[in-house]
């Protein structure tokens, strides 16, 4: 049994950096950060917390899918800034749309987890034990920024994304296949620690306070290798070729990156639609967000093959191949 994306929905902070600002807060500039990572603005929460972010993009997707919150059979929310850890930030989505027939939890697989988040909704529906899912990518990844580090603080921003997705009747529509996989051997090259940790303690993780530490080499030594891989499989499982593929939506972590991946899979940039330089790495939500953009823009058509990949810490990556 097959699922299929009936409604996004996207939410950002009102607030925006850009790159002229950040110059003001580091050693920095708007051409460097635009060369290296096609970004010239992100933004960033002030009132807003990652549940009332995803509740707002869960709520979109509802009205677009024509849906109401009583329908909602189950809530999925990747997230790895929740403002705590119990109750779940799904849980606080559930009782803030009023949901109260939802089952409701987080998954944490960093900037893979819409993905991972996906692929659960869709073997619970699968399974036959539950008919639909809202699932959402939501992150404040300014919270454990370091402000003063201009090698990861020009790169992250806030937002949420979501889907409501439910089984397809149609042969041939919705998602076609879907892959997934981790590295945990390479985990201490992307992480960040729980604030309440002590930093004096050694562990696996040399980084001594709780904001988000990158190799970026290496990252994007094993997202140019890995990404493509991921995808090729998915798109064998699904019978589809790269050149059949009308859109490939991935993780908005590095334009070069993109770039990188677009080379290697011999797919035109015009087939690979990017937001970076309004909303930076959003992590979990960067997929959903951009996905949003498209369906309202309609650039996403009824009948389109559309990849949606992408990775993470962990490190983790994931795709899947889907018929609009």
């Amino acid at each position: 049994m097959a699922i299929t994306i009936k409604g996004t929905g996207s939410s950002l902070p009102k607030k925006v950096l850009t790159n002229f600002d950040l110059e003001k807060m580091v050693d920095t500039s708007d051409a460097w950060i635009r060369e290296r990572t096609g970004m010239s603005e992100r933004h960033i929460a002030e009132n807003e917390t990652v549940a009332s972010l995803a509740t707002e993009a869960a709520k979109k997707a509802l009205a677009d899918a024509g849906k109401d919150a009583a329908d909602v059979d189950m809530i999925i929310v990747a997230t790895c800034t929740g403002e705590v850890m119990v109750p779940s930030t799904a849980c606080k989505v559930q009782a803030e749309i009023g949901a109260d027939n939802a089952v409701a939890f987080d998954i944490n697989s960093a900037c893979s987890g819409f993905l991972f988040a996906l692929q659960t909704a869709g073997a619970y529906i699968a399974s036959g034990m539950h008919k639909n899912a809202l699932v959402i990518g939501a992150e404040v990844l300014s919270s454990i920024i370091n402000w003063e580090d201009r090698s990861t603080c020009v790169l992250f921003g806030d937002g949420a994304g979501a889907v409501f997705v439910e089984n397809c009747e149609e042969e041939g529509r919705g998602i076609l296949s879907m892959a997934q996989g981790s590295s945990g051997s390479k985990g201490g090259v992307l992480y960040f620690r729980k604030r309440e940790a002590d930093p004096d303690k050694e562990d696996e993780y040399e980084g001594k306070d709780a904001f988000v530490h990158m190799n970026g080499a290496e990252v994007y030594k094993f997202a140019v290798r890995q990404v493509p891989e991921c995808i090729e499989k998915a798109l064998a499982d699904a019978g589809v070729k790269a050149a059949d593929v009308d859109l490939f939506v991935l993780h908005q972590a590095n334009i070069r990156i993109i770039e990188a991946i677009s080379k290697r899979l011999g797919a035109g940039m015009e087939h690979f639609p990017v937001n970076i330089d309004k909303t930076g790495n959003t992590s979990s939500a960067s997929i959903p967000l951009l996905l949003d953009e498209l369906n309202r823009s309609g650039r996403i058509k009824a009948g389109d093959t559309v990849v949606l990949s992408g990775f993470g810490g962990g490190l983790t990556y994931g795709a899947c191949v889907m018929k609009w």
